[in-house]
């Protein structure tokens, strides 16, 4: 996922990525613990993600990179 601006929020991410329904899905999957940032469990909903790093949920794994 090409992103062209610094950073996306987690939540902004999993909605984009139309891995989540709605924010309020993408919240509840994050403070679940079910959403993973550089394979590590992430539970902040508004963690900045950066071109390089890795996020997964379930089955899905995209890599954030810049322009």
């Amino acid at each position: 996922m090409r992103i062209d601006t610094e950073f996306i929020k987690l939540d902004s991410f999993l909605k984009l990525m139309a891995w989540v329904e709605s924010g309020g899905q993408a919240k509840q999957f994050v403070l679940d613990g079910m959403v993973f940032v550089n394979g590590e469990v992430e539970t902040r909903r508004g963690r900045k993600l950066y071109p390089g790093d890795v996020v997964e949920l379930f089955d899905e794994r995209e890599t954030v990179e810049g322009n």
